[in-house]
């Protein structure tokens, strides 16, 4: 007589190995070491995104920066301050009106904190200065808090 072979001995020990599961101290030991790498991880996942941000409010102040040279090429002066950046994406109507203006930006990026970019003619730093005041909005800081701008 033939033993079916999902009652042999050697069967028996695989379905009771299935329905074991884990006990509490492995799944504890598995949480402490998730832990652990979390703990390790996420500073320097967050320092990114601060190096992220930075490295966007660059390129965002690079690329206004580009516009505005194109704007006084066009219209042989930079746009006032009171003008300000929005001189970029529609035409002034106060003060020296330009004569060959164009559209230069679809749209005025806000920096990565969510505020607009500052403008200043002229410029403490430059001929112009095209900035943000970093993460805290404030003027001055150190490291994310550090202002942004285009003498950088």
């Amino acid at each position: 007589m033939t033993t079916c072979p999902v009652h042999t001995p050697f069967a028996r020990r695989i379905r009771q190995g299935l329905q074991a599961g884990f006990t509490l101290i492995e799944l504890m030991v598995v949480l402490v070491i998730i832990g652990v790498l979390a703990a390790l991880i996420v500073p320097n996942v967050l320092d990114r995104a601060d190096d992220a941000r930075v490295t966007a409010a660059r390129s965002d102040i690079g690329s206004l920066m580009q516009a505005l040279k194109l704007y006084k090429l066009d219209n042989q002066r930079y746009p006032t301050a009171e003008q300000g950046l929005e001189a970029l994406r529609a035409k002034p109507t106060a003060g020296p009106i330009p004569p060959n203006w164009k559209l230069y930006v679809e749209k005025l990026p806000a920096d990565p904190w969510g505020r607009p970019y500052l403008y200043a003619n002229p410029g403490v730093k430059g001929e112009i200065d095209v900035f943000s005041y970093g993460a805290d909005g404030q003027p001055g800081g150190e490291g994310k808090d550090a202002d942004i701008g285009s003498w950088q």
